[in-house]
């Protein structure tokens, strides 16, 4: 684990970058500490995910609601308030969004699994 000092984000001094998924696009806002990434995210109207994620995060929907889709087949939706956690390697997962949606997005090496 590393340490981190007492700090405050201000998101408003944070870009905004546009990553294009297969529809839509989600505007991430980045803070990257050594092995902790935070993010804000927003993901635009019909916004469909490029690519399935194998990444471990921590998920906490501010505003809105999505659907997490497993390579399974199985969906989950989080609306406003609730959040999901996965470590890396154990779910290949991507996100859609009907009517956009605002994420609090969480990584790093915490969520490595064992070896």
């Amino acid at each position: 684990m590393f340490n981190i000092p007492f700090q405050t984000i201000d998101w408003t001094a944070i870009e905004k970058i546009e990553h294009k998924g297969e529809t839509g696009s989600a505007y991430w806002q980045t803070l990257q500490l050594e092995g902790l990434r935070i993010r804000l995210v927003e993901y635009s109207k019909g916004y469909l995910a490029d690519h399935w994620c194998q990444k471990g995060h921590i998920v906490h929907c501010l505003e809105g609601e999505f659907i997490s889709e497993l390579k399974t087949g199985e969906k989950i939706t989080l609306t406003k308030g609730e959040t999901y956690v996965v470590s890396d390697e154990l779910s290949s997962h991507r996100s859609l969004c009907a009517n956009g949606v605002k994420l609090l997005i969480i990584d790093g090496d915490f969520l490595k699994g064992k070896q």
